[in-house]
């Protein structure tokens, strides 16, 4: 019987010449596609320097779940010493490595599962993953691999779909289901993810207490966005709606340290 990340896996790898065509949509003729920073914003980079995170030329930095690398090339541009992303999918590598090779940059691609990392303990300063540890069966064995190439003081950043959001119908915004009721799900209302990738409800307290138990220290939690206001969002995000977004959060995230 194949695991609910081997047959994640399989359907990333079929998907993903259309994910990324979805991802680089409105990319203008002569341009390159896009990319974006995960590294902390300045006044957040300059609190966790202080807290032993090296300037940005001395990072070491890895993507756990880098899909077509947007973020690890980011990285790159940013001036990192070390860029790094693991993905399962060999399909969504090969749109990580030509991504690279348009922008020009030094960063590595590595076929890897997030629940065992295939690097080398404590080799990183600064770990990053978005949108991925809700399609992750075992997430007691991915924070404990995330822990384990960090070396100690550093970071780990990552977000995933607000747990209460997951709850609502983005059309009609009633609830369907319980908070309580977690585990795997199948049902997706969004068009950015295959509708048969299996996804893993876990509550806020699910998620801490698994950062705790690998051996984390929670130093931040971000809900976002923030306002109630649906005419200040653009209904860009196919997995929400403006009126659901002003209503819930669709985004939560944390930054934890590696004790």
């Amino acid at each position: 019987m194949r695991s609910l990340n081997s047959e994640n896996r399989e359907l990333w790898d079929e998907w993903s010449d259309e994910h990324q065509a979805m991802w680089n949509g409105a990319t203008d003729n002569g341009r390159l596609p896009p990319t974006y920073s995960p590294l902390p914003d300045a006044d957040s980079l300059d609190e966790w320097q202080a807290e032993g995170l090296p300037e940005v030329s001395d990072i070491d930095f890895i993507e756990l779940g880098c899909g077509g690398g947007q973020g690890t090339v980011g990285a790159a541009q940013d001036g990192v010493q070390t860029a790094i992303g693991v993905d399962f999918s060999t399909q969504q590598l090969r749109h990580a490595r030509r991504l690279r090779n348009l922008y020009g940059v030094d960063a590595e691609f590595v076929a890897g599962d997030v629940s065992t990392i295939p690097v080398s303990d404590d080799a990183f300063d600064l770990a990053h993953s978005g949108f991925v540890y809700f399609m992750v069966a075992d997430l007691d064995a991915a924070f404990r691999e995330a822990h384990r190439v960090l070396r100690a003081g550093g970071h780990l950043s990552f977000d995933v779909p607000h747990p209460v959001h997951e709850l609502f119908d983005p059309a009609t915004l009633e609830f369907e289901r319980s908070y309580h009721d977690t585990g795997t799900r199948r049902d997706k209302h969004d068009e950015v993810l295959h509708e048969d990738i299996i996804v893993m409800d876990r509550t806020i307290s699910d998620l801490h207490n698994a950062l705790v138990d690998a051996g984390f220290t929670v130093t931040e939690m971000w809900e976002w966005p923030h306002s109630d206001d649906p005419d200040d969002y653009e209904d860009t995000d196919m997995s929400s709606s403006p009126a659901l977004k002003a209503k819930v959060p669709r985004t939560l995230g944390f930054r934890a340290v590696a004790e």
